[in-house]
């Protein structure tokens, strides 16, 4: 333990986590670097599908830089804004629309890759020609999917996550980002 000012060892402070704040041009950036990796890659999909809430944005935006026909379903540890889960929870279906067509399914992080596993076995259910995973941020030393733009182990803060409406209807501070901004 480190020595303090009182002249007794004590606990360090704690180092405050890093963040990572987005800009709605920087999450522009990230999909395009994403869509580009996905088609250098070869891989041409023909549907994308996004995990619903947050994934749904760069899954709608890579499917139109890849003029791809998108689809969502929704994956949630959460109800509301309370997370009740401890582990993701499929709450739709996967789209027909994957029958037999070639899928990315994206969603805009990925940490334990739990939601990415539920996803594959709900859209694998379907029987698409094939099947690949994207998301715009990994965790360091967490599950991978087949194309990501940034590993980090920071605070992501993304555009549409800084802000929230409060009961009064005024654009407040998202309050799991109070100390951190």
């Amino acid at each position: 333990m480190p020595w303090s000012r009182t002249g007794r060892n004590e606990p360090a402070p704690a180092e405050p986590p890093e963040v990572l704040e987005l800009s709605w041009e920087v999450f522009g950036e990230l999909c395009r670097a994403l869509a580009v990796k996905v088609a250098n890659s070869g891989y041409e999909p023909t549907l994308v599908v996004g995990i619903a809430k947050a994934g749904v944005i760069p899954g709608a935006v890579i499917a139109s830089m890849l003029g791809c026909e998108f689809a969502s379903m929704k994956i949630s540890r959460r109800a509301g804004s309370e997370r009740v889960r401890t582990r993701p929870k499929l709450l739709s279906a996967a789209p027909v629309e994957a029958a037999g067509r070639r899928v990315l399914i994206v969603d805009e992080i990925c940490t334990t890759g739990e939601t990415l596993r539920l996803a594959l076995a709900a859209v694998r259910s379907v029987q698409p020609a094939d099947v690949k995973t994207a998301t715009s941020f990994v965790k360091f030393g967490g599950y991978k999917p087949d194309f990501y733009a940034i590993e980090t182990d920071a605070v992501v803060i993304f555009p549409w996550d800084r802000h929230v409406v409060d009961e009064r209807g005024n654009l407040v501070v998202n309050p799991l980002y109070q100390g951190l901004l």
